[in-house]
């Protein structure tokens, strides 16, 4: 069988402000700007052919794109919309991706820098709750400065216990 996938690339996040973001993801995360796709004050990505091929509501303009990296996983892309009506940040029972997690090696240090950034813990770190994780590590839930949830998650991967029908062990940076 041929393997055609090798991991996720980026993860796309709507912001009401990119440069407020990327300073967040700094703070807390060490994110460094890989490049701007679309830079502020350039002419905005907009019209039919912009809103069918992302799936925009007829009006919104693209008007701010950012590429962020991370030393070890996933890239964020960063979106800021005009003229386009914005809901609220979903919540974890919410259809749809709901949260997206960073590993950290100091789960309380991480969660101190998230609240000084402008961040806001849901509560302190605690034990995971899974089965296979359990005892093995700490998470919290956040929300980001403009309410997407965020969750830092720590662990031992050498210690889940996995079941003996699991296909493989999760991916951990």
């Amino acid at each position: 069988m041929v393997k055609l996938t090798r991991g996720i690339d980026h993860v796309g996040i709507t912001v009401p402000d990119i440069e407020e973001a990327t300073t967040f993801f700094k703070k807390v995360f060490h994110a460094k700007i890989a490049y701007d796709n679309k830079k502020l004050g350039d002419e905005p990505q907009q019209g039919e052919a912009v809103e069918k091929t992302l799936g925009l509501k007829k009006g919104a303009k693209v008007i701010h794109i950012r590429i962020l990296f991370f030393d070890n996983g996933s890239n964020l892309e960063l979106f800021h919309y005009k003229d386009t009506e914005q809901r609220e940040p979903v919540i974890a029972s919410d259809l749809g991706v709901q949260h997206f997690a960073f590993y950290v090696d100091d789960i309380w240090q991480t969660a101190a820098h998230f609240v000084e950034a402008g961040g806001e813990l849901l509560t302190e770190p605690g034990e995971l709750l899974g089965d296979v994780e359990k005892g093995t590590g700490h998470f919290v839930y956040g929300r980001a400065p403009w309410g997407m949830l965020i969750e830092l998650i720590s662990y031992d991967p050498n210690q889940l216990d996995y079941p003996e029908d699991s296909e493989t062990k999760r991916f951990t940076p």
